[in-house]
């Protein structure tokens, strides 16, 4: 669903942008040096995930401009689901030591996605939309998290947001060129983060964040679990919706 590049350390598909056996993974993980920081490791452990879910044949289908309108509004019904559960935590986890400080308003999709939502399907676009199985499922992993981990939380939050900052601008980019969206306007607000002038420092500030998590090494392994679970999440909600909407011959 939104995403980012392996070099600028942000997802790319995460915006809704097999692995080596995870003793491997945790292995690696927990061996590197000290002096690694934690955005590093789970931006590098997560890198095969990350690009499996960017390379789905929805997404190049749709950042190609071979798809039509319909697929990229299914496509935001489905990010609206899950920003639904992603931002539930604002009142709920704003407090809590690990998630508090990532909890920031300027990041908050909702309304936009709504706006977007209203545009791309008329005031009644709340009728009978529905969540993909997958998406459902995407949903329910981060209430979960919301309920039971907050520092699993975490994971989900880095992948959606930091994503959205980097690579959902090329999302942004395609809709208003192949949909004839206004540059910014409805139907892509959603890419918009208008209390955030300077996305690159923004990211930087998130990555100090992640570096200064107070949790021990294998707390940590869990997170990158988790985020790399949040990428195969995102996988399987692309791969239903390449499904609904397959690439004519």
């Amino acid at each position: 669903m939104g995403g980012g590049s392996a070099r600028s350390g942000a997802p790319v598909t995460a915006c809704f942008l097999p692995a080596s056996s995870a003793l491997g993974h945790r292995r690696s993980t927990l061996d590197a040096p000290a002096t690694t920081p934690f955005s590093t490791l789970i931006r590098t452990a997560s890198h095969e995930q990350h690009t499996e879910a960017e390379n789905s044949s929805f997404m190049s289908d749709m950042l190609g401009g071979r798809l039509g309108v319909a697929a990229y509004r299914r496509y935001t019904e489905q990010l609206w689901f899950v920003y639904q559960a992603l931002e539930s935590a604002s009142g709920v986890l704003a407090d809590d030591p690990v998630v508090g400080p990532f909890i920031r308003p300027e990041l908050t999709r909702s309304a936009e996605l709504e706006r977007d939502l209203a545009h791309l399907g008329g005031p009644g676009w709340r009728t009978g939309i529905t969540p993909l199985p997958a998406t459902a499922a995407y949903a329910a992993r981060i209430e979960e998290c919301v309920r039971d981990w907050p520092a699993g939380y975490v994971a989900h939050h880095y992948t959606r947001y930091l994503g959205d900052l980097s690579g959902g601008q090329i999302i942004r980019g395609t809709a208003e060129k192949t949909w004839g969206f206004a540059r910014k306007g409805d139907g892509v607000r959603f890419y918009v983060f208008e209390g955030i002038p300077n996305p690159a420092a923004f990211k930087r500030e998130y990555r100090e964040l992640l570096d200064a998590l107070p949790l021990d090494d294998l707390e940590k392994q869990r997170v990158i679990d988790e985020c790399k679970r949040a990428f195969a999440l995102n996988t399987a909600v692309f791969r239903e919706l390449g499904e609904e909407f397959p690439l004519s011959a």
